[in-house]
């Protein structure tokens, strides 16, 4: 197994929705400040992390997203259970069952489950299977006493306050990685080791490098301010989505061609094709009618950059995700090459 699935592990179990990523964007900055790179901060709170390159005047930008799904607590009811306001657009059915962590603003976590309110079959009959899960249906059951609304505001526990969903990260003897938060903390750790091939081997890019982790992505904001202003290409690196009717797999690194903001650059595009070709990197191209990313984000905005979009398949994308190692591996190879050719 490679050492950087053991980073992998401790960031996808670093809490982090959007919104709420203070402490996953301070252990990345500490990450790329031991490899040497000049790091800031946006005022936004995404991290900048930049790597020199043998030409310093037009620079190539790499980005990944730190910030994940999550909730905050939207009601509390009069019997002592929170109903939830989603953050990132997902399924509600997707996490029934799930174990969380509720923050107050005091720092005070207390552990939880989401659950319908019509969980138990032995009392609600055939409603427990009909009921539709919705923001109306699914509740937390906090694990404290609490019998009343005020039970619960005694806690401290108040609208407004994060609600974070375990990750329930494991990693398989065969290689898979099984986590919540996959998208896109797979990538940021690929940003990482993109990074360290070039600081380790004293080598640097073609062009000078920047690293722009953001924070907003899960709702359409992250990389639409703040990106150098000497990019000319953009290069976002997000989860791909394996699917029925999809090219992506588990095992490679996929270039997506069009998601649903439109065609990333074809120049791009074709290059990076012919960087997976030229160096037996496994890969897949693929379309995504429902999906943005950073690079949609930038686009939007209004920069004046090229943008491309690549990333390793992730099975079940914005649900109990699931990929490979070789995906991964196949995802830093193509950044690396990239990052050794530019444009």
């Amino acid at each position: 197994m490679k050492a950087y699935i053991n980073d992998l592990v401790t960031l996808l179990n670093t809490k982090s929705p959007t919104g709420h990523s203070e402490e996953a964007i301070r252990a990345v900055k500490a990450r790329f400040d031991e490899l040497g790179l000049v790091t800031q901060l946006t005022h936004k709170g995404a991290l900048i992390a930049t790597l020199e390159g043998e030409n310093t005047q037009e620079a190539l930008t790499l980005s990944a997203h730190i910030d994940t799904l999550g909730c905050v607590v939207k009601e509390i009811t009069s019997d002592g259970y929170l109903k939830l306001s989603q953050i990132g657009g997902y399924a509600w059915t997707t996490i029934e069952g799930e174990h969380v962590s509720i923050e107050t603003v005091d720092g005070v976590f207390y552990s939880g489950q989401i659950i319908t309110n019509v969980a138990s079959s032995h009392v609600h009959g055939s409603k427990t299977n009909s009921t539709e899960r919705n923001e109306q249906s699914l509740r937390v059951r906090i694990d404290e006493k609490v019998f009343t609304k005020q039970d619960v505001l005694d806690l401290g526990i108040e609208v407004g306050d994060f609600v974070h969903l375990d990750p329930r990260t494991t990693v398989t003897p065969s290689g898979f990685i099984k986590s919540r938060h996959l998208d896109d903390k797979a990538c940021v750790i690929a940003c990482f080791e993109i990074a360290k091939h070039f600081t380790s081997t004293n080598t640097k890019p073609k062009h000078t490098t920047h690293f722009f982790i953001s924070n907003y992505e899960e709702v359409g904001h992250g990389a639409s301010s703040r990106i150098p202003s000497d990019t000319v290409e953009l290069l976002a690196l997000d989860m791909s989505a394996p699917g029925s009717g999809q090219t992506s797999d588990e095992y490679s690194v996929t270039i997506c061609a069009k998601d649903s903001t439109g065609p990333y650059d074809y120049g791009m595009k074709k290059r990076l094709i012919a960087l997976c070709k030229a160096h037996d990197i496994p890969y897949k191209v693929d379309i995504y009618p429902f999906y943005g990313s950073d690079g949609s984000a930038a686009q939007r905005a209004g920069h004046d950059v090229r943008v491309g979009l690549i990333g390793p398949g992730v099975d079940a994308s914005h649900s109990y995700e699931r990929t490979h190692t070789e995906a991964i591996e196949s995802t830093i190879r193509l950044g690396i090459a990239y990052l050794e050719t530019g444009f």
